[in-house]
Order: structure tokens, then sequence, then C-alpha cells
């Protein structure tokens, strides 16, 4: 018989992650798990018993509370799970217009930064050979989007520098020096390039392994989704992606029995890896 797999998608009770639980429950087989995780236990419950009502045949689905920001609740549910063959990281804070970025960075980097980085630290031990370690960025995560100065505390570096860089830029928010030392006022972009960043530092500790039995480290870029968390950012959505139309190419990198070696540690939108530097031409 063949071995159970187990699937963990954290921030998954709406949107992007509830559309990545549905189609990977549909694609994977019947006696395979898929962890629904989130923060509202009952918004948790609601999510799971709807998708247990919309397809027959699908992998089995079960919800997990975990807040990202409790590293401990992290590192119990990797004890707990043991192993696991699919991960992606895509719980991110809320953002609103009406406030201001520096009064919201706290919970938006704890939750998208704290929150990947605790994701990446316990589930990428328990990772089995030739599972997928994902984490939902953007396209503004390169590197290109901060000035370059900055691009040392991201660029080449471990996981732990990339926190301590987050932590700094986090510092600076608060003091009122982060414009003179040159962080981006909207706090997504360096946000983002920390994602990524924190990827790249997971990925370029275990390349050789990886790629010797088609483990799979990566971030990816869905694109622009409707949702309800981007709804406020934007006007015009003619050319949005549902949030099941945005996650399926990247279930068929997921799933495909092949990966792509170029692709190991990179960011990848639509089959695509977006460059980390800009071209030097």
């Amino acid at each position: 018989m063949r071995e159970q797999r187990i699937a963990l998608v954290t921030g998954a009770n709406q949107g992007i992650g509830y559309a990545f639980v549905r189609e990977l429950a549909i694609r994977m087989n019947e006696e395979d798990l898929v962890l629904l995780t989130g923060r509202d236990p009952d918004r948790v419950a609601t999510a799971v018993a709807e998708l247990a009502d919309s397809e027959a045949g699908m992998a089995r689905i079960e919800g997990r509370v975990l807040d990202v920001t409790d590293a401990e609740a992290v590192a119990a549910l990797a004890r707990e799970l043991g192993a696991v063959d699919i991960v992606i990281s895509n719980a991110v804070g809320p953002l609103h217009p009406d406030r201001t970025q520096a009064e919201q960075a706290d919970v938006f980097i704890d939750v998208a930064n704290l929150g990947a980085q605790a994701v990446l630290r316990e589930f990428g031990p328990i990772l089995r050979p030739g599972g997928r370690l994902i984490v939902v960025a953007s396209s503004l995560g390169t590197l290109e989007q901060l000035p370059e100065p900055l691009w040392g505390r991201f660029d080449g570096v471990t996981l732990d520098e990339v926190e301590q860089a987050v932590e700094d830029w986090r510092a600076a928010i608060h003091d009122g020096t982060a414009e003179e030392k040159g962080w981006p006022e909207w706090i997504n972009f360096p946000s983002k390039v920390a994602q990524v960043a924190a990827v790249r530092a997971v990925a370029a500790d275990r390349r050789t392994r990886d790629l010797e039995d088609g483990t799979l480290v990566a971030s990816v870029c869905p694109g622009l989704v409707d949702t309800r968390a981007s709804r406020p950012w934007f006007d015009d959505f003619s050319q949005a992606k549902s949030p099941a139309e945005a996650v399926k190419p990247i279930v068929d990198v997921i799933l495909t029995d092949r990966t792509d070696p170029a692709m190991y540690g990179e960011l990848v939108r639509d089959g695509k890896i977006l460059p980390w530097k800009p071209s030097t031409r």
C-alpha cells in the first residue's frame, strides 16, 4: 500500500490558503491527509466543514488551530506530525489603507516574517525526501525593491541573519529612523524580500541533499489575486485571478514528479523563475 502523504497549509481558512487546501485535496489520493490551519478555531472548523461537503473522492481534510506567531505552537505541531510531504507557508497579517504602515508593522511582520521563519525552521527538518517546502511571497520579494545599500542584509546570508535584519528594520520603524536608513515606507516591500531571503537561506543549507532526492524548497508568487486582503489596495481587478486560478500553477509545480532543479531556492511565478537580483546589462 502506498504511504500516506501529509500536506499542511498555514493561513488556510480563507482566500489563497483555502484554495490551496481544496486544490491539493482534489489532486492528492484519498488516503492522503491535507491539514488546514489557522488561528481561529471556529473559522478553521467552518472551512473544513465546507470543503468536506464540496467534493467527493478528495484526500482527507483535517483542521488544526495554529498561530504561526507562536513559535512553540509551530514546533509542537511539527513534533506531533513527525514527518510531512508538503508544507505551504501562506499566513499573512492584515494591512489596511486607513491606518499608517508603521502602526501595522508589528502584527504584519510577526505573521508574514516570523511566522514563515518558524515554519521553515520547524518543518524543514521533518520534510520527507522528495517533499515540498513552499513560502507564498510575491514578485515584490526581489532585491530591486530595496535600495542597494540594504541588499547585503538579505543576500547570501543565513536564516539567523535574515531574522536579525527583520528585527533591525522593525526597530528602525519604531524609533523613527527607517526612512533615513533606506527602508521603504510600504512595509510589504521589506517583508516580501525577507520572506524570499529566508527561503534562499534555508535552501542554501540543504541544497545538495535536496537536489539528490527531488525535494523542492522555493518561494512562489501567485500574482494579483482577488481576495478580501487585496481588495482595499487596488481599484482595477479586471486582470486579477481568483484564488482557485492562482493556486493551480503552483500546485502543478508542487505535485509534479520531477521538479526543475533550477527552481530550487528561487522565487517562482507562473512556472518561471524571477531574478533575485536586477540584470547588470
